[in-house]
């Protein structure tokens, strides 16, 4: 659980990154991988439900 968490934080930190050069700069190919990372941090939330509710019941 600990692994995907740091994982989540540097997703995260990827994205914020590349949002604020779409926002700030209008850098397209920022966008393309703040979107990217989105749909990547979508799929490791799901994780980190999944393995929450498992640490949970024991």
């Amino acid at each position: 659980m600990k692994e995907l968490i740091e994982k989540i934080k540097v997703e995260m930190d990827a994205f914020c990154k590349d949002a604020d050069a779409q926002l700030v700069k209008g850098n397209k190919a920022a966008g393309t991988r703040a979107r990217k990372s989105a749909l990547e941090l979508g799929k490791m939330m799901k994780e980190f439900r999944k393995v929450s509710i498992e640490a949970s019941k024991k």
